[in-house]
């Protein structure tokens, strides 16, 4: 087989599977975030896993006895997730049945996670540490959920899927044989993951804000939650579970330009409760 027909066949093929595998996982809310997605997988097949893998995490969090050592801290992430969870229908009408957890794992460890299908930990030390108020764990939870919402792992999971195609076709093209997964898994880190990942992170924020706000959150918290964030990494690593976010100031500047579309949000939310 000629040049000219691999480089034919290969971004033919490349383009059909990405056309019949894009779709939008969310309403686009009142910020407007709203785009197309590869998709490769479904939602049931990652579902699955995160279940999984959550009732290991905290089945081994229990024997070490890290799983909600502190009650009170307990009793206050659930009740703010309570205020999040139905506000997730403006992005998802199936969100709000999930069968959502929220649980507190006892841990120095500055983190917090979503998985898909609702299930939510925080570490202690996030909230500890950076002495957090309700309104800022609204922000972190908010942003968690997003990624939930929008599938991000699903996403990320399909990209990874996406690059290794890729590779395999043009290698058993060319005839390069099994080296193409090594290949594959440098060239998805390259050019791929990084990309994905901050713009996967932005648009948590951006969603999150907005759940902030309908809960009836102060979304101007975000500020103050980054500018501790920032006190934190002192100019250098920001917390693990935000460490691929953009730089903190542009992160800050982002907030404060969606202000004026999520505050009446937050105002109308505040004279329901």
């Amino acid at each position: 087989m000629n040049l000219l027909r691999i480089n034919l066949i290969l971004p033919t093929s490349l383009l059909l599977l990405s056309l019949s595998a894009c779709q939008t996982t969310t309403s686009g809310g009142a910020v407007g975030a709203k785009r197309s997605q590869l998709m490769l997988i479904s939602s049931d097949q990652l579902e699955q896993t995160a279940t999984q893998s959550y009732a290991k995490m905290k089945k081994d969090a229990a024997a070490k006895g890290t799983l909600n050592q502190d009650h009170a801290m307990l009793l206050r992430v659930q009740a703010i997730a309570k205020r999040l969870e139905p506000q997730t229908a403006v992005f998802r009408a199936d969100a709000p049945g999930w069968k959502w957890e929220v649980n507190v794992l006892g841990s120095k460890e500055l983190n917090a996670f979503c998985m898909p299908g609702g299930k939510i930990m925080f570490y202690s030390g996030l909230i500890n540490q950076l002495q957090l108020g309700d309104d800022e764990i609204a922000i972190v939870m908010g942003h968690e959920i997003a990624h939930a919402l929008r599938e991000h792992s699903r996403e990320q999971v399909s990209q990874a899927i996406a690059a290794q195609a890729a590779i395999d076709l043009g290698s058993a093209l060319l005839g390069l044989g099994s080296a193409s997964s090594e290949v594959a898994g440098t060239v998805y880190e390259a050019l791929i993951a990084t990309k994905f990942s901050r713009t996967d992170e932005s648009e948590a924020d951006v969603i999150g804000l907005e759940l902030t706000a309908r809960s009836g959150y102060d979304p101007r918290a975000g500020v103050s939650l980054w500018k501790k964030m920032m006190q934190v990494s002192g100019g250098g690593h920001p917390p693990e579970f935000m460490s691929t976010h953009p730089a903190e100031q542009n992160r800050v500047e982002q907030i404060e330009a969606l202000l004026p579309t999520v505050i009446p949000l937050y105002e109308k939310a505040r004279t329901r409760q």
